[in-house]
């Protein structure tokens, strides 16, 4: 009888094994200020293995000196950033089928730019928690002992749109100043391009409307209390009336946009963005597809007591075949 138990056993940690490897990895791309691999973040990679028992989890970083990576933050180019961490992800064996993700903060819209301009290994479901897809209209404010940060929104402060500020500083990179659309756009190195916010339609990147609309579901969270992002609403990909209000050509035309002078300075909801109402970059078609998710969740920036939960619980480690 024992070669038959042991012949049973041995199928059952077979097909455990192949449960196990059918679960979709989860990536996870920290926010400004924190680091792959300070205690927050390992705490949570810990308890989402808790949630989904075999699952593989990656925390992608800049630099493997944690001290750095946190650094990296704050300083570096993020066009750059990105084609780094494309090829990071790449080179990892257990993500080649593809995977879920899990963007904090600014790593939110980092992700969605790996989507649009790599996707390769390709992302299944992408949950962005209180990033700021229309970027900022104002840098937050720095705890008193977070020189690191001081230094970094004073030197922001002092010319955003310079390409000195655009090259170095990360924040400058998705700063959206209502009052100065125009230089955002003809400027801005980052965020004017995965939005395809740019002075020319035919200079508009049609691949990153492909791949976003490629995703199973976009998981869109915003802090109800946020008020370290300005305005919270791009968490939404909601942005504030610009004081220069542009109206862009269809597409097709080479024409420079139309300045005029807005009446009201109230917030554009994603639904009534350019971007949206032309789908520069797929927004429309998931929305069309039912495949954006908008959640609230109660409290300040990146307070997540209480509401990843059932998010990562919904959005995260499922199967492989079902991809």
């Amino acid at each position: 009888m024992l070669p038959s138990i042991v012949l049973f056993a041995g199928l059952v940690n077979l097909v455990s094994s192949a449960a196990v490897n059918n679960i979709r990895p989860l990536v996870i791309w920290h926010g400004l200020g924190d680091t792959y691999a300070s205690p927050g973040m390992v705490r949570f990679e810990s308890e989402v293995k808790e949630m989904h028992p075999g699952i593989f989890v990656h925390s992608i970083f800049i630099d493997e000196d944690p001290n750095t990576d946190q650094r990296a933050g704050f300083y570096g180019n993020v066009n750059q950033q990105i084609a780094q961490v494309a090829q990071q992800l790449a080179e990892i064996p257990e993500l080649s089928r593809g995977f879920d993700a899990i963007g904090f903060s600014q790593g939110g819209q980092f992700l969605r730019g790996y989507v649009e301009r790599n996707n390769s290994p390709p992302v299944h479901n992408l949950v962005t928690f209180g990033s700021q897809h229309m970027g900022i209209s104002d840098l937050p404010v720095c705890n008193p002992m977070d020189l690191l940060c001081q230094v970094a929104r004073r030197a922001a402060n002092r010319g955003v749109y310079t390409e000195w500020a655009q090259e170095h500083l990360v924040q400058a990179q998705y700063f959206r100043d209502p009052q100065r659309l125009s230089l955002y756009i003809s400027s801005g190195s980052f965020l004017p391009d995965i939005n395809n916010e740019v002075s020319l339609p035919s200079s508009r990147n049609p691949s990153y409307a492909d791949n976003l609309a490629s995703l199973n579901k976009l998981v869109l969270v915003l802090f109800a209390q946020d008020k370290t992002v300005v305005p919270k609403e791009s968490a939404w990909f909601g942005s504030e009336q610009p004081l220069e209000d542009i109206t862009f050509e269809p597409s097709g035309s080479d024409q420079t946009p139309i300045l005029s002078a807005p009446n009201t300075k109230d917030m554009i909801p994603m639904r009534l963005q350019p971007l949206y109402k032309e789908d520069w970059i797929g927004l429309r078609k998931l929305d069309e597809c039912s495949a954006i998710e908008f959640v609230a969740c109660k409290g300040e920036h990146m307070q997540l007591d209480g509401c990843w939960e059932d998010l990562v619980a919904k959005w995260v480690g499922g199967s492989l075949s079902a991809s």
